[in-house]
């Protein structure tokens, strides 16, 4: 059986302050991308503001990661690595996964970026991502189940045309950046764990275009749509309250 810790109100007072970071971090983030800029550059934005802050990254180091920020380019899924070679273009979209600790605690948070204007089809996949994340937090209630998230991501984009991924799904989150449970993009309605009170669970769908299979490059980090269809991908870090979901990756 999966043990989950519950957070204190204290210590979801920690995790704002984490999760805030993250925000503002990935504003400005957000706000450099235009076309020619090398994804190497953000990097550097999110570490000097993590000094600045009072933070620490939370990927930089984490199992080898050798950079602060995840960014991924067009049919890249998850866990790109930024670099000094790697340009943007007008029409991409770059997705961004980022998080900090701060006195021990963790935030984590996503969202996909258009380089300038993107094709309408692209457009419509990042719009469908964003409202699957947000139907996926609109099921954090206590007494609903873990795969009542998941359902709620997949019983609204699948009908649109895309697919979830299977390999890499949310988790819970704060001592550690991954914590027990699991939280997949797809599932069964009514299953899995109950939610309680002072869970607090990083929810990242990461939706398709084409199919759901992936494959990890050469690099054994970055991972892409196998068949190189475009990726989306929006996380935000929620907790489990008596009066509802909290979202505490907002500035």
């Amino acid at each position: 059986m999966s043990v989950v810790s519950l957070k204190t109100e204290r210590e979801l007072t920690y995790m704002r302050k984490a999760g805030s970071a993250v925000a503002r971090i990935l504003g400005e983030m957000a706000d450099l991308i235009q076309p020619g800029l090398a994804t190497i550059e953000l990097d550097k934005l999110a570490e000097a503001r993590c000094r600045e802050l009072g933070v620490v990254p939370a990927f930089k180091g984490y199992h080898g990661f050798p950079a602060c920020v995840c960014v991924s380019v067009n049919e890249e899924v998850v866990h790109g690595i930024p670099s000094a070679k790697r340009t943007l273009k007008k029409g991409d979209i770059v997705g961004l996964d980022f998080g900090v600790s701060y006195e021990g605690w963790y935030g984590d948070s996503a969202r996909t970026i258009p380089v300038g204007a993107v094709a309408k089809e692209t457009q419509q996949l990042l719009d469908a991502t964003s409202e699957g994340l947000k139907r996926a937090i609109e099921q954090c209630h206590e007494g609903n189940r873990i795969f009542d998230i998941g359902h709620a991501v997949q019983n609204y984009v699948e009908p649109l045309g895309y697919s979830v991924v299977r390999e890499f799904v949310g988790h819970g989150i704060g001592r550690s950046l991954h914590e027990e449970p699991q939280i997949p993009n797809y599932g069964p309605k009514g299953k899995g764990m109950a939610l309680k009170a002072g869970m607090v669970l990083a929810i990242e769908p990461m939706v398709n275009a084409g199919s759901h299979e992936v494959r990890v490059l050469a690099d054994g980090w970055t991972a892409v749509t196998a068949d190189r269809s475009l990726s989306a991908h929006f996380e935000h870090t929620v907790a489990i309250t008596s009066k509802g979901p909290e979202i505490l990756t907002l500035v």
